[in-house]
């Protein structure tokens, strides 16, 4: 405990005073009494205590023992460093936001100016106890000695723990408060020795004995930030650190009592901890089979790696990558220190399959830490099996965490507002890391690609992603879905990870030679700490193959490049081109609907003769409308029961039945019944890691890498019962108009998504088709001739054309790249900086709510998600799609609520100033989760108007246009 009596004999009177009065929490917040400011700051140094036993990767505690200068010294400092973030509420400028706290510093002996405090707030709004905190820090460390490049990484940490790095020039007092926001005279001795006293419970002897050793990267530095946040949030929980008003009653004693209740009520857990490299025979145990020829090159490679760095598996689908990467990260984990891992998928409905590949990956490893694996997307709640294995939590109070930032300036700075409210996400993974922003804080996770992305983005709190990646392992699924725009903010993150020394394993079956160069250049460029790096990235001799490349200490980049033979024979895949005749750009509606009424048939009359003996098939069409028009055709020929339909404008719900349904009745394990006939008619969402095994493709056209990935879905098994007339796999090429003497015409839509260029090209490869490709054999070969531009391909009659578009597609890459560079975390020429003053400011700051955060890393146009109601004419409340009551007002029982939220679709682009409009019911005002949603509202047939428009929608078709 705090001896006073020794207080009494180091400080003056009134110092003392001071120590027993300056609040951290009011009372208000926690738990109905006043918490004195040394409490918390020792509160969180006793949190970061245990965050440094239970929760950090061997990796971060290594490096934190180097910057504190050797072995068993990193665990005091990173306890210092987090609790001394709020050292800068011993100021008026916090001091006074609290009317019951306030009168009771001013009778300590502690005052100010009020006239001039409101005055400086109101020059500068955003200047409070963080900044005064960092200001403080810079002064009073420099009197102790500490050197200035310390100083220059430390204070940021204190001043940005609110979201948002401040430059030193933001944190400067305003001048209109003439000193009364940081306080004068006395305050200056308090600040000083509520650092001390703080100082010397946390086991230092005096101030200098704190300076660091070591400056640590900028990406260490945001990755430390984001535990100081992490350790503050937990402090934070009045159900655990109810205030401490009496000075004698507070210690690291007591608030090491205090957190270890925490720490066990709220289950806090790490990873792997310290894991053994993985022997030849843990392939076998882990996965039921032994390591194929590629597997096996994977893991060799990892095994010979001189550090941590980025590894590029380019194998074909169905080579067992997944398999591969999940090896390869344990034995990186093992030898580098990683406690757990992030993986990273291209879109939700790929991230599920992969939740259960990964909970059963590392429950082989150690059956306690499947339960520890987070499925991390909007959409989890939809999840089977993430709902199962939430069921028993306990419901998130609404309060909690709310005294981290009781008088904040933003509605939810701390993301409370998060889909852990209202309906708790339950049991399993620890409670904690179900809230907003909190997701990648724990081991083991699963989500899209857009988590780590976000990362990359200058928004508040992006400190916490960072630091939910450190001491992992991140393994990014079908890297080569990134598009221009999304692998800027890909670089960028790659930068950070390469800086922190974070493993990466990149998969991709179709990876362009100029993409595996980029991801490898920006890598080595982090951990070189240099804001261009230009290195010759060896292209592999062979596929499938493995690209490993780290910067050991010497500073020259070191590479590893092996390829095999893949562990199955080439498959011929026959390639045709069905014409379809494209309407002009002044056709009318009409005729754009005779033409694909036209262009269905003639699908529907290819189904009808190859599938007359039964057998499965793909249909791919790359438009919503342009697949269920096909449905439409399908349906009326063969029945429904013959035919599916799988795209992204069915509610949530139900496109998750969908998605189940069809997995299961084209999975590798279901039978086949001889003679049975079934047609799935998809958008791209069946294009990757989608594992269905159809007899037979029709597609329409796309760029060739994404062209060969919906290959990828045909004659996947080699033990699925197939017709005799499919034995053979053939590709059927939709949605495009081969012209004599010019360049093809192509699909609107196809042109709008994919662009002229690469489709252009794309065709030039099928030209004449009725060949056959090698897959996987020729994949590489093909992916290069069609991206590398400068490679002649085009026949002489389209190059004039084909010379358009790649002009056209080069203005368009570039404005969609400098487009994106507006919210990466780092502005260009600004990667060799040293720490992370002013990180957040000079550029765009995204949004940090999810929806804000996608549309910043996901280029393309804006579009909206809604609520389908129902309320029919006569009817006085609003039903849900099955019809179940809801009220007058619209609001939610409990008991529906899974229905309601499953009633979430996104609507076409076109209709997003039209759903503008539309706004949630009057009962959803209150909700945490309704609240923001937009309710359409559809009549009893099923309709509703939006703008100029009608819209239906039903469980056959989705949304679509009337």
């Amino acid at each position: 405990m705090v001896d006073l009596g020794k207080l009494g004999q180091r400080y003056e009177l009134f110092v003392v005073r001071a120590l027993e009065t300056l609040w951290g929490k009011s009372r208000e917040r926690a738990g109905g009494r006043t918490n004195l400011l040394l409490a918390h700051l020792l509160d969180t140094a006793a949190v970061a205590e245990l965050l440094w036993d239970g929760f950090l990767a061997r990796s971060m505690r290594s490096v934190l023992d180097d910057i504190a200068g050797g072995p068993g010294r990193g665990r005091r400092l990173f306890a210092w460093l987090c609790g001394v973030h709020d050292w800068g509420k011993a100021t008026p400028v916090h001091q006074r936001l609290w009317p019951e706290g306030a009168e009771a510093v001013r009778r300590a002996g502690l005052t100010w100016v009020e006239a001039a405090a409101v005055a400086g707030v109101k020059r500068q709004k955003r200047w409070r106890h963080d900044w005064a905190g960092g200001l403080m820090a810079r002064e009073l460390l420099a009197e102790a000695g500490w050197d200035a490049e310390q100083l220059d990484w430390v204070w940021p940490l204190i001043a940005g723990h609110h979201g948002a790095f401040p430059s030193l020039r933001d944190v400067q007092e305003p001048g209109p408060a003439k000193g009364q926001l940081r306080g004068r005279g006395a305050w200056r001795d308090v600040q000083r020795a509520v650092l001390d006293v703080f100082t010397c419970e946390v086991g230092f002897e005096a101030l200098d004995g704190v300076e660091p050793a070591v400056v640590p990267s900028r990406a260490l530095q945001l990755q430390l930030s984001g535990l100081v946040v992490m350790a503050d949030w937990i402090a934070s929980d009045e159900r655990f650190f109810v205030g401490l008003d009496d000075l004698r009653l507070v210690s690291m004693d007591a608030s090491r009592e205090r957190a270890a209740s925490a720490w066990e009520a709220l289950g806090l857990r790490g990873g792997w901890g310290v894991l053994a490299v993985p022997g030849p025979e843990a392939f076998r145990d882990r996965f039921g089979y032994a390591p194929r020829p590629s597997q096996a090159m994977v893991i060799d490679m990892v095994r010979r790696m001189g550090g941590p760095g980025i590894v590029v598996v380019e194998a074909p689908m169905g080579e067992g990558k997944t398999e591969a990467a999940q090896a390869a990260a344990e034995v990186l984990a093992a030898r580098f220190g990683a406690d757990g891992v992030f993986v990273g998928m291209p879109t939700q409905a790929t991230s599920d399959p992969m939740f259960t590949r990964t909970r059963q990956w590392v429950q082989a490893i150690d059956g306690r830490f499947a339960s520890r694996v987070v499925l991390l997307h909007g959409k989890r709640a939809f999840n089977r099996e993430w709902k199962a294995l939430l069921e028993s939590a306990e419901a998130y109070a609404e309060e909690l965490f709310c005294g981290v930032d009781e008088f904040g300036l933003d509605d939810d700075p701390y993301g409370i507002e998060s889909e852990a409210r209202g309906t708790p996400e339950r049991q399993a993974p620890a409670e904690w890391f179900l809230g907003s922003k909190r997701g990648l804080l724990a081991p083991f996770v699963v989500g899209t690609v857009d988590q780590l992305l976000y990362a990359a983005t200058r928004t508040r709190h992006v400190m916490l992603r960072m630091a939910g990646l450190a001491g992992k392992v991140v393994v990014l699924d079908e890297v080569h879905a990134c598009d221009v725009y999304m692998s800027q903010f890909l670089c960028e993150a790659l930068r950070w990870l390469g800086q922190a020394g974070v493993p990466v394993i990149v998969l991709s079956a179709t990876l362009a030679p100029a993409q595996r160069q980029a991801l490898v250049e920006a890598y080595l460029a982090g951990a070189a700490s240099r804001e261009e790096l230009r290195v010759a990235v060896p292209e592999p001799s062979g596929y499938p193959s493995v690209t490993a490349a780290w910067l050991p200490g010497t500073g020259e980049p070191r590479f590893h490049v092996d390829a095999v033979g893949s562990w199955r024979a080439d498959l011929g895949v026959a390639v045709h081109v069905v014409p379809e005749a494209m309407p002009g750009a002044r056709s009318s509606r009409q005729e754009r609907e005779r033409l694909q009424g036209e262009a269905d048939a003639r699908v529907g009359d290819l189904l009808a003769s190859e599938l007359v003996d039964g057998g499965t098939a793909l249909v791919i069409r790359n438009s919503v409308a342009r697949a269920q028009s096909l449905y439409e055709e399908l349906r009326g020929r063969f029945g429904a029961d013959e035919v599916r339909l799988l795209h992204a404008r069915f509610t949530v719900a139900r496109r998750a039945d969908l998605t189940e349904e069809s997995l299961r009745l084209l999975g590798p394990r279901t039978p086949r019944p001889r003679g049975g006939r079934l047609i799935l008619v998809a958008t791209q969402l069946a294009e990757q890691s989608f594992d269905v095994d159809a007899d037979l493709l029709v597609t329409d056209l796309a760029p060739v890498d994404l062209l060969l990935q919906r290959v990828g879905r045909l004659h996947r098994h080699q033990d699925t019962w197939r017709p005799d007339r499919l034995r053979a796999p053939r590709v059927f090429v939709t949605g495009f108009e081969p012209r004599e003497g010019r360049e093809p015409a192509f699909a609107f839509a196809s042109e709008k998504i994919y662009g002229r260029h690469l489709l252009l090209r794309t065709a030039a490869v099928l030209h004449g088709a009725g060949g056959v490709w090698s897959v996987p054999s020729d994949v590489p070969a093909l992916v290069e001739t069609v991206y590398r531009a400068d490679t002649p391909l085009l026949p002489d009659a389209w190059r004039h054309a084909g010379e358009a578009a790649r002009q056209e597609q080069e203005e368009r890459d570039r404005a969609r790249a400098e487009e994106a560079r507006q919210y990466l975390l780092t502005p260009r020429g600004e990667h060799e900086r040293r720490t992370l003053a002013g990180l957040h400011y000079g550029g765009s700051t995204a949004g940090s709510d999810e929806s804000s955060l996608q549309a910043a890393v996901r280029d393309g146009d804006e579009s909206v998600e809604v609520v389908l109601v129902v309320q029919g004419k006569d009817d006085a409340v609003f039903r849900t799609l099955a019809g179940r009551a809801l009220s007058v007002n619209g609001d939610v029982a409990p008991d529906v609520l899974d229905e309601v939220l499953g009633s979430v679709v996104r609507l076409p682009a076109k209709f997003t100033e039209a759903a503008a409009e539309l706004k949630p019911l009057p009962g959803w005002h209150g909700h945490p989760w309704l609240r923001r949603s937009r309710a359409l509202v559809l009549d009893s047939s099923g309709r509703a108007r939006l703008g100029e428009a009608t819209v239906s929608y039903d469980d056959e078709f989705g949304l679509r246009q009337v």
